[in-house]
This record gives C-alpha cells, structure tokens and sequence, in this order.
C-alpha cells in the first residue's frame, strides 16, 4: 500500500517540465512524418523520411536516430529503409509486449500514393549504435472488408451533399467520375493503404494498425494476432463528407475504441468514430470542436488515465501546434498548450509522433520548418501533464 501511495504523492507534486531541441540541423532535404518509441533500455528511437521531395523523388528513404538514456544530444542519423530506386514514406515504429521493433513504411511503386505497398520490418537487436538488426521483412497484403458497397454508397451521398460545389469544378467531378471506374478494380482496392500513427494492443497478441487511402479518401484497421504471419482488415471508416485519414487510435476503459482524424475535407476539423466491436466496424464520423487544416493527428491514453492528444490546430496553415489533454477520455479537453506557435508563414511544426516513456514524460516528434532557416529538421520535445496543465 504505502509504494503506491508513495507514487501517487510524487505524481501530485511534479513540477511542469518541458525541453525541446531538434535532431539534426535544419539541412536542404525534405525531412517529414516521424514517429518515435522508447526501448525498454529506456532510450529514445525516432525516424523518419528524408529526401528531394516524397512520392515523386526517389531518392527518399527512411532514416532514424537515438538518443541514449541521459545523453544530452541525438546520435547522428542512420539508415532505416532504402528500397533502391523507390520513394520510402511514412514510418511508424513501434514495440510490442514481447520488446520486439516494428517498422512499418511504405514504398511507392510508380509515385503516386495509390501506388504505395505496405511493408514492415521487425528486430530483437537494436540496442547498439546504429541501425536495428532486422530479422524478418514482409508485406502487408490489404483486402479492406466491403470497402466496395460503403465507400461506392458515401460518394453517391457526397454527390448530392456537394452538388453546388461540383457545379463549378470540373477538375473534381473528373476525379469522381474517374474513382467510379478504376475504384471497383482489385489492385486499386488493395494497393495504396498507408500508415503514419503508432498501433495499439488489444490484447496481449492482437494488435491494431491504422491504415488510410489517399484514393478512396477514408481509413480503416488492420489487425494481427500472429505477430505479422496473417492480417485480417475492418471496414472503412467512411463518410459522405469523405475526406477523413490518417487514424490514431484510442481505447476506452469499456473497451470502445476512437479514431481521431485528420480532416482532408471541407469542413477542416477533427473527425473521430467510435468502435462498439474492437475497431472492425464504426458509427457514424463526427466533427470535433478542434480545427485541423488538412495535418496530422496523434492521440495516447496515459497512465494517469487522461488522453492526450497533438494537432495543428487552425483551418489553415500548420504554423500553431498544440497539446491537449481530456481527464474524461476525450470527451471534452480541458488544458491545452502550444508546442509550437508562429505566426503565419513564419513557421511550421507539423506530423505529430506521440509517446509517454515509462517515467512518465511525454515524447513528440515533428517536422519543424522556419523562417530564415534554410531546410528542414525533425524536432523532439519533452513535457509533462503539469506542464500541460500550467498552459491554461
């Protein structure tokens, strides 16, 4: 009794902490989409893509840096993944139960994203310097559950939802026209899944990966209960508003399931969907207070039992970059604090990676872009709940 007592005396009088330094100097390549774990040495990992541009370079690959437990600085960046010849996007690391190290990517085959294939590594050596040891390589085969009858019937509804705006875009109604046709083809349905945000545990076994498509414009879940052998896909998390990606996904104590959003659509704020069966259907998408301008979102549930959640908060421009944290599992938030806040075109921080290490702090990774700064960096900064708390 009295550890835990103890334990709860230490967390009620934390002080707010926060810290903040960049990877690597801002350098002329592209540098974007990281994603960040602690080892169970209690190091950090991140990564992240690096190149002339993204799908349409194919020199990107995917690169990644260390920062030892009680070091002050980031080791110098390391090669991930590099399919030769091909844009490598969109890395997410993780670490499951057994400590083992996920990497998931995509390599764009003919740089569009509809052409991404899903790829994954995993490695039990990684602690030294350098680049994990991976042991096993595969692809994740996506057959998305009746994304045929659900997403064919949301573009229908989206025709007569935005008739007006179809009226004067005839760039738009080619593209609609265009999905009817090449949506209902086999490849098209299974190639250009793609990750950015850290999976969940279900389970000890089950895990589940957020997955979305820039061709259908919506997300779904894939899962695993064999570690990689086999993958099993929910039905798509699609609306007539469309628009609705890059999932991060939250569990509830009842064993709900959320999905924030980012919103690639019209109405430019967060969308979220609740699951009532472990994320393989979803109700309805709704819209959240927050404004999101088209940006990626992360959201975590944390020891304490609050959630936190990261996002480009505006309608346009990722120029501000907040925190939030909800004591009530998302139904309202409470705090929030800015990580990052330029005024317009002075600055970005963007592509949220969200973690909460084992000694409670809070991890997020970015890209990081300003002005009079030539190039592009990854930023990391460390903070806690109180220091969320403090900001409002």
């Amino acid at each position: 009794m009295f550890p835990s007592i103890f334990i709860a005396c230490c967390v009620a009088l934390a002080a707010p902490q926060y810290e903040a330094q960049t990877l690597f100097p801002a350098e002329p390549f592209h540098n974007h989409g990281s994603s960040i774990v602690e080892t169970p040495e209690g190091d950090l990992l991140a990564c992240w893509f690096h190149g002339s541009g993204e799908r349409k370079s194919d020199d990107v690959q995917v690169l990644g840096a260390r920062k030892r437990k009680g070091d002050a600085a980031w080791s110098a960046p390391f090669t991930m993944a590099d399919t030769p010849d091909l844009p490598d996007c969109n890395p997410v690391l993780f670490v499951d139960p057994r400590g083992k190290l996920w990497l998931f990517w995509i390599a764009v085959q003919d740089n569009e994203w509809g052409g991404s294939l899903l790829k994954y590594r995993v490695a039990s050596s990684y602690a030294k310097d350098g680049p994990p040891e991976w042991e096993w390589q595969d692809v994740i085969h996506c057959r998305p559950t009746d994304l045929d009858p659900l997403f064919f019937n949301a573009l229908t509804e989206a025709e007569t939802l935005y008739a007006d705006a179809l009226k004067s875009n005839e760039g738009l109604k080619r593209d609609i026209e265009a999905i009817k046709v090449r949506g209902k083809e086999k490849l098209v349905q299974r190639l250009g899944w793609m990750t950015r945000l850290h999976p969940i545990m279900l389970s000890d076994t089950r895990m589940m990966l957020g997955l979305y498509s820039d061709v259908f414009n919506c997300s779904l879940a894939a899962f695993t209960d064999d570690w990689g052998k086999t993958w099993q896909f929910s039905r798509p998390i699609v609306s007539a508003e469309l628009g609705n990606i890059q999932p991060s996904f939250v569990r509830k104590k009842n064993g709900d399931v959320i999905a924030f959003m980012r919103d690639n659509g019209f109405p430019n704020q967060i969308r979220r969907a609740v699951s009532n069966d472990g994320g393989m259907s979803w109700g309805p998408i709704e819209k959240m207070e927050i404004p999101n301008p088209g940006s990626s979102v992360e959201c975590i549930a944390l020891a304490s039992g609050n959630w936190a959640l990261v996002c480009n908060d505006t309608k346009n421009g990722r120029h501000l970059l907040t925190v939030y944290l909800s004591d009530d599992e998302g139904a309202t938030w409470t705090w929030s604090r800015r990580l990052e806040n330029f005024e317009r075109e002075k600055g970005s921080g963007s592509y949220p990676s969200l973690i909460q290490s084992k000694d409670g702090a809070l991890h997020c990774t970015y890209s990081f872009v300003r002005q009079g700064v030539d190039g592009s960096t990854i930023k990391h900064a460390e903070f806690n709940e109180e220091w969320i708390k403090e900001g409002k």
